[in-house]
């Protein structure tokens, strides 16, 4: 399996336009996140966690000419926002682009995205196969996937484990239940959004105490905001299996 990090930002916490702050003017590209997604291949597939308002600037900078589906976590826009960019692997593939997520993720999607759903559809327009998925073990070409139901403040949202990674984003809260699910992760993605306290996200030292918690071979935090700092900064405070994530960066599990 291979792992590319696509982005690893959020839009919370983060300007709008530059300002003239440590992680503004650095030149590290470390520092310069898109919003949080993740590139899964196994088998010969290739699955994409969460499709943001960036989603075309990461596929072109990775050079993606297949996708066989995407997988939400949640829908808020940061992590759908480039839907509308799928029309290139429509065009390109010629077939709908299936997309995986609960059923509330999926009818918000039909709201914000609303004329992909049209009875009468404007030319060229995306086509995607909605697929509902609830907290159970489901397939995806006979990949075997894991969904982790996590609180983000008070929604429900999923994590997702494939064979020995687990990608979470966006929570405040995994219950013990859930975090079963998750042990025997040899790679675990986590976000901390921040330092300081966040009343819907995990901070920094909330991270990384679950983390060790769970143990894992090595952990990587993920929607990370602009307030977190220098990537080189927090780098050093962390332990020694725990690392931020950065935009491109590859694994192989």
């Amino acid at each position: 399996m291979k792992v590319t990090f696509l982005g690893t930002g959020t839009s919370l916490g983060t300007p709008v336009i530059a300002c003239n702050c440590p992680v503004c003017k650095s030149q590290n590209p470390k520092d310069k996140r898109l919003r949080a997604s993740v590139m899964i291949e196994v088998k010969d597939n290739v699955f994409i966690i969460d499709v943001g308002p960036d989603f075309r600037q990461q596929m072109l900078r990775e050079k993606v000419t297949n996708l066989d589906a995407l997988i939400l976590t949640h829908e808020h826009i940061d992590h759908t926002g480039g839907l509308d960019d799928i029309r290139a692997f429509n065009l390109f593939l010629q077939r709908p682009v299936d997309i995986y997520a609960r059923q509330s993720v999926l009818e918000s999607v039909k709201k914000e995205f609303f004329y992909v759903f049209d009875k009468n559809r404007y030319p060229g327009v995306p086509k995607v196969n909605l697929h509902i998925i609830e907290n159970k073990t489901f397939t995806i070409n006979n990949i075997k996937i894991i969904p982790v139901d996590i609180l983000h403040y008070h929604l429900h949202i999923f994590g997702y484990r494939i064979d020995d990674f687990t990608y979470i984003t966006d929570a405040s809260y995994i219950s013990e239940k859930e975090k079963e699910k998750i042990k025997g992760s040899k790679i675990i993605v986590l976000n901390a959004l921040r330092k300081k306290e966040h009343y819907s996200h995990f901070n920094l030292s909330q991270s990384v105490e679950i983390l060790k918690e769970l143990k894992p071979e090595k952990g990587f935090l993920t929607h990370i905001s602009h307030q977190m700092g220098l990537y080189n900064e927090v780098e050093k405070e962390l332990p020694d299996f725990i690392h931020l994530a950065y935009d491109g960066l590859k694994l192989k599990i």
